[in-house]
Formats: structure tokens, C-alpha cells, sequence
């Protein structure tokens, strides 16, 4: 991960601004000011660093971010704020993007469960700071279409899909404990972006905490690439644009949908990927659970004695948004960024027969029942009927 540089070290007054979501933070230190030099070395600070490395790990333990620390419950407000910002400052300078991604995880979730209780007003400020907006009505809370749409796609509860919502004037109206879970979204988002960080700061934080930075990379691994499948070795570079993107997007360290998810393991399965493999895929995942993963995987690949289910035809995923054969502009290979001709092909229906026709090898079932559901809901994290569908175009 590519840590941005600032020309000098950020100093504490200036970190008040990653803790947006707390009105009122900016008081709690007075008149005195704490540099990143104390924060990071004065003994007087020694218990906000220890409860900083607490949360970091908790996080990485539990990438849901459902894990409780009594030590926070427990500590001074001055404390708790100062170890929040120590965490930041070395997630920020640690190169592990799925660490820092899970730690923002579980500080968003944590600080949902504070907006459940706050009024509305506080939402509207809190929103403010992250640079969205909500606005209190007559019916409920008001959000902007533009902002609704950004925090809500990669929200995965069905109930947050905008053909579901009541939009007027280009505003949806929620109640405002939807309009927390937008705002946890606003809180994810902003912490899962590195502080632009000072070269030395960044050499001063790894040299420190080398101890807590080596632990980190233990428990959240990078994906695992396999290549022991049935009927052949699994080629990537073959896959279509669609399915490479998904991939790049998990090995991130960012959030996928539910219907990207189970595109994906369904996919891989056909593609003859064993079943570590598919799990493997999935470990870069901000809110990855192995447990949970290796039974949505099952789920996936097991049914009708072990056919699985089909991934979605190509009209389904441009539906769900996850089609990329205009080309992905964050991909960092030209290749990826490039418009992909071949999905334009109008006999193509299917990313297993775009993988075919390249040279990809398919592992063969028989056609699925028609007259089965076809939801799309499920997928690695969540437990609901997956979709299928209707051919996969052999030819």
C-alpha cells in the first residue's frame, strides 16, 4: 500500500479531523497540544498507546468488528481519544491495507451503535464533518440521491437498495436509524484511507511498533493463490474483466457485494477451483470470517451433490453493477483499464463462456432446474439462497 507523504509531520490538533464522528473530541484535550513525537514515545502516554494496540488487534481478530473491549469501556475519555489517533497513525503507516480496512470495520460499527442514541441534529452534524449530508424533515431524515447511492452500494442489507426507498426532488427520506448505518458507512470509508503521513514519521511508527506491526501481518494474511483443480489449473489472466475485478477489489482489502461474492465463489468452482482456493479468495475481505465464509463456500459449491450453483449470466451482473467491460479506471494494469471488445460480442451471454472461448478450462453440469428461485442475495458472509443463471452459452 502506497502510504501518502506530507511535507512535515501532521501534529495532534490536526488529527481532530479523523475523529469527526465524536462532536465535541476537539475540547477534551483543553489548550495543550500533544505532538505525534509524544503520542508516540512519551511515557505519559503509555496507556493510550497500550489501548491503541488493543483496538488494532481486536479488529484484526475479528474482522465483523463485533468484539467488545472492556478496557475501552473503561478508560478515560482523553485516554480512549488518544489511543483512537495512535491506532490511526500506525494503520496509516503500516503497509497492510486489509489491517487498517478492518480496523475501520470495527471503529465504524462501534461508533453505530453510539448513533443509535444520538437526535438527528447530531446526525446532521456528524454527516457534515464527513462531508455528506443529511437533513432532518417532516417524514423522517433526508438524504441527497448522490450521497444516498455512494453509502449505500456497498451496504449489503437488501432493505438499503434504492428501489425500495422513497425518493422526492432527488432526496430519500429514511428513519434516522437508517441514517446512522449510512453515516457507519461515512466512518468506514474515511478510515479506511491512510493519514498523509511525513517519511520519518512513517520510519519512526514501523522502527516502534515492529512488534505490533509483525503480530498484524500474522493474523491478516493475504489472499492465497492455489493452483491443485479438477480438470485443469484455474487461469486468472483468462478471466473476464468482471471477475478480475471483483478479485483485485477483495485483495484490496475493500468490500464486495453479496451478489459479487457469490458471482465469484460460483465462479471459481465452475472454473475447477478447489474449495480452499475459493475460501482463500475471500480472505482479503475487510469483514472476513473464516467460519462463516466456509459455510456460504459449501453452500455455494456443494448443492446437487456437488454441481453447485451457476454464477450469473452477464445481463444479471450488469444489473447489479458489477460488469467492467468498459474497463476499470482504478485497475493500476493498462490491460484492466482497457474497454474489453470481447464482451461485446452479442452471442456472449455468460462470464464461464467468455472463459471458455479463451481457453479456460469448465468444469461440466448438467442444466439446472428452470423452475428454481433465483435470488441473488447470497453469498461469503451471509446466509441467503444464491442466484443462477439461465445458460452459460456453450458452444
Amino acid at each position: 500500500m502506497a502510504v501518502h507523504r506530507a511535507s512535515a509531520p501532521v501534529d495532534e490538533r490536526s488529527l481532530f479531523a479523523e475523529y469527526p464522528f465524536l462532536p465535541g473530541a476537539e475540547t477534551l484535550l483543553g489548550a495543550e497540544s500533544v505532538s505525534v513525537r509524544a503520542l508516540l514515545s512519551d511515557s505519559a502516554l503509555a496507556a493510550a498507546r497500550t489501548l491503541g494496540r488493543a483496538r488494532i488487534l481486536a479488529a484484526a481478530d475479528d474482522p465483523r468488528g463485533t468484539r467488545d473491549l472492556d478496557e475501552l469501556a473503561r478508560a478515560d475519555p482523553y485516554v480512549r481519544l488518544l489511543s483512537f489517533l495512535f491506532a490511526r497513525l500506525v494503520l496509516s503507516a503500516a503497509a497492510l491495507p486489509a489491517a487498517l480496512r478492518r480496523w475501520a470495520v470495527a471503529e465504524a460499527k462501534r461508533n453505530h451503535a453510539r448513533l443509535l442514541t444520538v437526535p438527528v441534529e447530531e446526525l446532521a452534524e456528524v454527516a457534515r464533518r464527513l462531508g455528506f449530508s443529511l437533513v432532518p424533515g417532516p417524514d423522517g431524515v433526508e438524504v441527497p440521491l448522490v450521497d444516498y447511492l455512494r453509502l449505500s452500494v456497498p451496504i449489503r442489507e437488501v432493505e438499503f437498495r434504492l428501489p425500495r426507498q422513497a425518493v422526492t426532488h432527488g432526496s430519500v427520506t429514511v428513519r434516522p436509524a437508517r441514517a446512522a448505518r449510512l453515516l457507519q458507512e461515512a466512518v468506514r470509508l474515511r478510515l479506511a484511507e491512510p493519514l498523509p503521513l511525513a517519511d520519518d514519521v512513517v520510519r519512526d511508527v514501523r522502527e516502534r511498533e515492529a512488534e505490533l506491526l509483525g503480530d498484524l501481518a500474522r493474523r491478516t494474511p493475504s489472499p492465497v493463490a492455489r493452483a491443485e483443480l479438477r480438470g485443469g489449473p484455474v487461469r486468472p489472466e483468462l478471466f473476464p474483466p468482471c471477475l478480475r475485478k471483483m478479485q483485485r477489489t477483495l485483495q484490496k482489502g475493500e468490500n464486495l457485494s453479496h451478489s459479487g461474492r457469490f458471482c465469484l465463489a460460483a465462479f471459481l468452482h465452475r472454473a475447477g477451483a478447489d474449495f480452499e482456493t475459493i475460501v482463500d479468495a475471500f480472505r482479503g475481505a475487510p469483514d472476513f470470517d473464516e467460519s462463516v465464509t466456509r459455510y456460504q463456500v459449501e453452500h455455494i459449491t456443494l448443492r446437487d451433490g456437488g454441481r453447485g450453483y451457476e454464477p450469473p449470466e452477464c445481463e444479471t451482473l450488469r444489473s447489479h453493477g458489477l460488469c467492467a467491460r468498459d474497463g476499470d479506471p482504478t485497475a493500476s494494469d493498462p490491460r484492466d483499464r482497457a474497454r474489453d471488445e470481447r464482451c461485446f460480442d452479442p452471442s456472449l451471454r455468460h462470464p464461464l463462456q467468455y472463459y471458455r472461448r479463451r481457453g479456460g478450462q469448465v468444469v461440466e453440469r448438467e442444466e439446472p432446474d428452470r423452475a428454481e428461485a433465483t435470488s441473488t442475495e447470497g453469498g461469503p458472509g451471509r446466509p441467503a439462497p444464491p442466484s443462477r443463471s439461465r445458460s452459460t452459452g456453450r458452444q
